[in-house]
């Protein structure tokens, strides 16, 4: 920019200078660079880069920093993990530290010498420097200090910390191998998800075939549209999925595109353009991609956006980024988008004794797939449908997995009393009084039994524990009895009546 105001506009300036571009140099190159500057770190800090810090200084600043460019971005990473180090060595004994820089000093002099090839000199100091080691053995002998610690050795896992906290990916996360993690998705993901096998699966296949390099390192890890009735998952994969590969569910970025309906509206997605009010503010979705570009995308319910939203994502699918307002680039292929809907939802509904599963049934699946599927196509336009990595279709949910829906908001329960020592259980016929009450309509999903767990166990439990007949350190069974809930401590005599529950 500043070459193109100042020069290129004044031809006769421009014809006087020779243009160099200057590009990134390669990783191999880059490696061999930091070799050459690493000492003058060292005498900086203090402290020694190890090779193999030096090579994941490299590779992971390529990777996990996208908007940066080689060797400055790999060059910050050894600055910043030098300095961590020292500032834990700034924690050891004077009496070490002194001794240390003696012994730098001393080398410092030892090397002057030999370069002017005063022999003499050089064993005087060699005599010196092995004196002090002497005494930096016996120190760290005497406050119990480890030899790594004491030298200020920058590893591969300092380095590893530094991106950790530059990108918001975990540490575990890099120093777990790739395909080690990837192998586990569906196991994870069903830790949270209840059922809907055909859609993790689907999912699952999706992100390894991206992450195998099996597709265009320019597009996002991964786009998909998730199809399906209300509360059977949809949203919550989307989480799962954003704590299981970046380790927070911080990672997902969430928009309602029911805020994004009019035309003018689609401007707080990448920034209003020069001359409209808030052109220097950026945009939602290019702001905080550009600030998390590690992240899972979720645009629920997206058949209600404006068709500009539609054209706006063709680019993200395809080339991978994205110019905001202010014409930055903004890098989407270390995001996953996910797309949800509620298209073709009546024709799931209608179904829903019939599933997925049942290999009789096989005929009947398909026709309901090719019923939404032709919704779909009604709705979005061709290019669109093209450049989905996978539309994914959920089943309704059935009584069995209503159920374990029940135990896990149960589970979540006792993680919030946890701080109170307190645990509740829940007896079958219990559970089923509750699936009874919330559930007589599978068209809702799940999201009544929240409401229904709410109700029914979690507003009288509080007004017990407020009004002290209920105390802490004791375990709770909540079950059945003459049409109603009840509760009762397990560590009591269990044929003491109960407290009755419902409101």
């Amino acid at each position: 920019a500043e070459y193109r105001k100042s020069i290129e506009k004044d031809r006769s300036l421009e014809r006087r200078f020779q243009a160099v571009k200057v590009g990134a140099p390669s990783e191999s190159e880059a490696v061999r660079i930091l070799q050459g500057v690493k000492s003058r770190y060292e005498k900086f800090h203090m402290v020694n880069y190890t090779d193999e810090a030096i090579e994941s200084a490299v590779y992971l600043s390529n990777r996990y920093i996208p908007d940066r460019f080689l060797p400055d971005k790999a060059i910050d990473l050894l600055d910043e993990a030098g300095a961590r180090v020292k500032l834990r060595q700034a924690t050891l004994p004077s009496e070490m530290t002194d001794i240390q820089r003696r012994i730098k000093f001393i080398v410092a002099r030892m090397e002057s010498a030999i370069s002017s090839k005063d022999f003499e000199k050089a064993e005087h100091y060699k005599n010196q420097e092995q004196l002090e080691r002497e005494n930096l053995r016996n120190v760290r002998e005497k406050f119990n200090i480890s030899e790594t610690t004491s030298m200020g050795v920058v590893t591969k896992a300092d380095i590893e910390d530094v991106v950790s906290r530059w990108t918001g990916v975990p540490v575990n996360s890099i120093k777990e191998e790739e395909m080690q993690r990837l192998s586990r998705i569906e196991e994870e993901l069903h830790r949270r998800i209840v059922s809907q096998d055909q859609a993790i699966n689907a999912l699952a296949r999706a992100i390894r075939r991206s992450r195998a390099g099996l597709k265009s390192p320019h597009r996002p890890a991964g786009s998909f549209l998730f199809l399906g009735p209300t509360g059977v998952g949809k949203t919550e994969m989307a989480r799962s999925l954003a704590q299981f590969l970046f380790g927070s569910e911080k990672s997902l970025i969430r928009f309602d595109m029911s805020e994004f309906m009019e035309k003018h509206s689609v401007s707080k997605l990448i920034g209003s353009p020069p001359g409209y009010v808030g052109y220097e503010e950026g945009g939602q979705l290019t702001e905080r991609v550009k600030r998390n570009p590690y992240s899972v995308i979720l645009l629920d319910e997206i058949e209600k956006a404006h068709p500009d939203v539609y054209n706006i994502l063709l680019q993200v699918f395809e080339d991978g980024h994205l110019t905001d307002g202010l014409g930055n680039t903004i890098d989407f292929k270390n995001t996953i988008i996910i797309m949800t809907s509620n298209i073709g939802a009546r024709f799931l509904s209608k179904h829903t004794s019939l599933g997925f599963q049942a290999p009789s049934e096989e005929a009947t699946a398909q026709k309901m797939e090719d019923a939404v599927m032709q919704e779909v196509k009604r709705l979005f336009n061709p290019e669109f449908i093209n450049r989905l990595d996978e539309i994914i279709i959920f089943n309704s949910l059935t009584n069995e997995d209503l159920g374990r829906i029940v135990d896990m908001m149960i589970a979540q329960l006792n993680e919030n009393l946890a701080h109170k020592r307190l645990e509740v259980s829940i007896t079958d016929d219990a559970k089923q009084w509750i699936l009874d009450k919330a559930c007589r309509d599978k068209n809702y999903g799940a999201r009544p039994l929240r409401r229904a767990i709410q109700r029914y166990i979690e507003d009288p439990l509080s007004e017990a524990l407020i009004q002290g007949n209920l105390k802490e350190l004791s375990k709770v069974e909540v079950y059945m009895e003459g049409g109603q809930l009840w509760y009762r401590p397990m560590d009591r005599d269990r044929e003491e009546v109960g407290v009755p529950l419902t409101m």
